[in-house]
């Protein structure tokens, strides 16, 4: 069998772009940080969320130093609560859920972008450091009003965060 010159490096680049892919894929999915969300958040009554001690009212709450959980709802066509006010120099575990449509969870600016489903809480968690207004956003489509539903994270200095102030 004889395999003319052109044909052999048009195999020898079909290989190198196919392990050129297989690399690139492996070193996003192991080396840069990037995680799934975990189940660990477990599940809710959709229907029923005001009755659930952990959303029956969202807000944020500190569990440690400079710890915080935000129980936060995406409903169509908003979040609440909204804005979120945490403190700088915090780590905040986001605990999101949904009582009626697929919804997205996307903080602008940070690696915090996750679907949220109807009756399952999402659970992420952040580190903010710099004081500023991030943009919360849906990026699921989740109805005729989707284009509106966005709400803001406001991290403020330290000195200046007062808790339940905004919430």
């Amino acid at each position: 069998m004889n395999i003319h010159n052109y044909e052999k490096i048009w195999l020898m680049a079909a290989i190198l772009l196919i392990v050129g892919f297989i690399s690139t894929v492996t070193y996003g999915a192991t080396a840069v940080g990037v995680d799934m969300i975990s189940d660990d958040g477990g599940t809710v009554n959709a229907s029923a969320l005001d009755e659930d001690p952990r959303f029956s009212e969202p807000r944020v709450e500190q569990v440690g130093e400079n710890e915080y959980e935000a129980y936060v709802i995406a409903q169509q066509f908003i979040f609440r609560p909204d804005p979120i006010t945490v403190p700088a120099n915090s780590t905040v575990t986001f605990f999101v859920t949904s009582p009626d449509v697929i919804h997205g969870f996307e903080i602008v600016g940070t690696n915090a972008n996750a679907m949220v489903v109807p009756g399952q809480v999402t659970e992420l968690t952040v580190e903010f450091n710099e004081p500023g207004e991030y943009g919360l956003l849906c990026h699921e489509y989740c109805g005729a009003g989707h284009h509106t539903m966005e709400g803001s994270v406001v991290v403020q200095p330290q000195d200046e965060f007062t808790q339940g102030g905004d919430q």
